[in-house]
């Protein structure tokens, strides 16, 4: 009898322990995500460094960095874009701001930390956030990944961020003070795999890696250093539209801020947390299953796009100049 009520006493004990340790995680949670004040990112520094910044997440970046007061560095690859983007920023918000056109697709590591720090020369930088990414147009096998668009995504998501990190960073060191934010993907840390996406899903789980490590490396410095995974959102990139499920770029964006300089890997909006907490909750199994199938119909139907797309350009290549010229617009609206 005395064995029956050790027994009961210790699994009520582990039990209530458990409970508890669910309890606290579930309060600082809540804590993090609703009632923590945002750190005052001015503090850092006067000045914030953002990679693909004339598009989606970047671009509402920039945008609501310049709402807090913030100096901007916008760094892209299109001047016509950088410009706009960088009008439109001075007219809204009145900051100063500067712009620094590079190809990461085409310019190696070493000229890429060279322009970065040319323009960063007598700026007081104190927010470094890399928002430039690049992925497939749509699904497929690893080996129909053509040689051009895998040098391009390995540039972009690796090469161009670790570079840009590391010409950013000494400044940071000599002032002890800093913040560096990547931005990653869910397919890394919620998903246990993201099959015919492969090689984005591999540069942004290198870019959760690196983000922790230099992290440790550099949190004695006063240099704070974050990776974010956000999942879907309204971007050029995902082509979805926004619901409750996908925020807005400027949505997300205003979640995101309030994380800066914080834990080093997070999932900032509310609703993709939840989502997460939820996924993790089933087995590993299943979702590879449905992922690869979920994929295998994107991938049908990317292949059937572009393969109408190429015979409309081979038609409109082999028609007479009278046909050409003519306007076709209403039948694709």
């Amino acid at each position: 009898m005395e064995g029956l009520e050790w027994f009961l006493v210790a699994t009520s004990s582990i039990g209530f322990i458990c409970v508890c340790k669910a309890l606290v995680k579930f309060l600082k949670w809540v804590w993090a995500m609703f009632l923590r004040p945002p750190k005052n990112l001015k503090e850092y520094g006067s000045w914030a460094i953002i990679t693909g910044s004339t598009d989606g997440i970047g671009k509402a970046m920039a945008f609501e960095l310049a709402s807090k007061g913030l100096n901007l560095l916008l760094v892209g690859r299109n001047p016509l874009k950088l410009e706009a983007t960088l009008k439109e920023i001075r007219e809204r918000h009145g900051v100063e701001v500067k712009f620094v056109v590079i190809d990461m697709q085409k310019v190696g590591g070493e000229e890429i930390a060279k322009r970065i720090e040319e323009a960063i020369d007598g700026l007081d930088v104190g927010l470094l956030v890399n928002g430039a990414g690049l992925a497939y147009p749509y699904a497929r096998f690893f080996h129909e990944v053509d040689l051009e668009l895998m040098d391009a995504i390995v540039k972009v998501n690796v090469e161009a961020t670790t570079w840009i990190t590391k010409a950013v960073i000494p400044s940071m060191i000599k002032k002890k003070k800093g913040a560096i934010l990547n931005i990653g993907s869910g397919s890394t840390v919620v998903l246990p795999s993201y099959p015919l996406v492969t090689l984005y899903a591999a540069t942004k789980g290198y870019l959760a890696m690196f983000s922790r490590c230099i992290s440790l490396e550099y949190k004695h410095q006063g240099i704070d250093i974050q990776c974010q995974v956000p999942l879907f959102v309204s971007t050029k990139m995902t082509k979805m539209k926004s619901s409750v499920f996908v925020p807005t770029p400027e949505l997300y964006s205003k979640t995101c801020t309030r994380w800066i300089g914080y834990e080093k890997l997070v999932v900032p909006y509310f609703l993709h947390s939840l989502q997460a907490f939820l996924i993790k909750a089933i087995p590993h199994a299943f979702l590879d299953s449905y992922m690869f199938s979920y994929f295998l119909y994107f991938r049908a139907r990317g292949i059937s796009k572009d393969s109408k797309n190429k015979t409309l350009l081979a038609a409109s290549n082999s028609a007479e100049p009278n046909i050409i010229n003519q306007d076709y617009s209403t039948k694709y609206m």
